[in-house]
């Protein structure tokens, strides 16, 4: 494991740094059917991380926001988001990032996120522990709702879950609360920088690289219905002291994934 997290790492650091190199430069928007942004960045760093897996573990799937899934013999399958936050990247904002993960059947085994402007990288494998640039991460040790620091991507997503009262509550309870949203959110929460970090809409790819990573820091992840599932539309990461007292105000049972 510690042997494919090491090259998912590099994988994850090259594309970042192509990343990079187009924000630097310039690059076209593109809006896609569901409205949201793509780039030139967002395709070439994806095509990227598909030959370098390819070469690396040919007999594996892999499963990409832009270029769809690559079918596999081995039971294994690589999820890739090129660009986690392409609407801050766009308005070139620091915080965006490059995600892996390895899942294993129903099961998240190995999730690496790069944020290639910060040079930070966060990765973890099951049973390897958490890495932050090459140093083991552990979660916070805040007990106490009041103290805590709760980031998220955006709260429009409140409004269509139909949970805004108790959110409304949650703000009043929380010690901090900041979008500094993204995968930058949960990489805060494996470092102990934020203690409560939570999406009301994400994807396959946003939500597998998380789970190994907030577990093998110390932390928790589930759903926002409680259940301990990628395969939700939403996610809640706690440093798992305060992961059901955030449920409490902050739980859904709507948004599952069908397909």
């Amino acid at each position: 494991m510690k042997e494919l997290l090491n090259e998912a790492m590099d994988i994850a650091r090259e594309a970042g740094q192509l990343v990079l190199e187009y924000q630097r430069s310039g690059f076209a928007v593109e809006i896609k059917p569901d409205q949201s942004p793509v780039t030139i960045a967002d395709r070439k760093a994806e095509e990227l991380i598909i030959k370098r897996l390819n070469r690396s573990f040919p007999e594996d799937a892999i499963l990409g926001e832009e270029h769809g899934r690559h079918e596999g013999r081995s039971g294994k399958e690589w999820v890739i988001d090129p660009i986690d936050g392409t609407r801050s990247f766009v308005r070139g904002v620091p915080l965006f990032g490059t995600m892996i993960a390895l899942m294993e059947g129903e099961r998240s085994i190995l999730g690496v996120v790069y944020i290639p402007a910060l040079d930070e990288m966060v990765g973890a494998a099951k049973g390897t522990g958490c890495l932050w640039n090459g140093n083991p991460a552990r979660v916070s040790t805040v007990n106490r709702l009041d103290q805590a620091l709760a980031v998220t991507s955006q709260i429009r997503g409140i409004h269509r879950l139909g949970i805004q009262n108790q959110f409304n509550e949650f703000l009043m309870q929380v010690g901090m609360f900041r979008t500094w949203g993204d995968c930058y959110g949960y990489v805060m929460v494996a470092t102990g920088r934020a203690d409560i970090c939570f999406d009301t809409a994400a994807h396959l790819w946003d939500m597998a690289p998380v789970c190994p990573i907030i577990e093998e820091a110390g932390g928790r992840f589930t759903a926002l219905s409680g259940e301990a599932t990628v395969y939700a539309n939403n996610g809640l990461a706690t440093n798992g002291l305060l992961h059901e007292e955030a449920l409490r105000y902050l739980r859904t049972d709507t948004g599952l994934e069908t397909e």
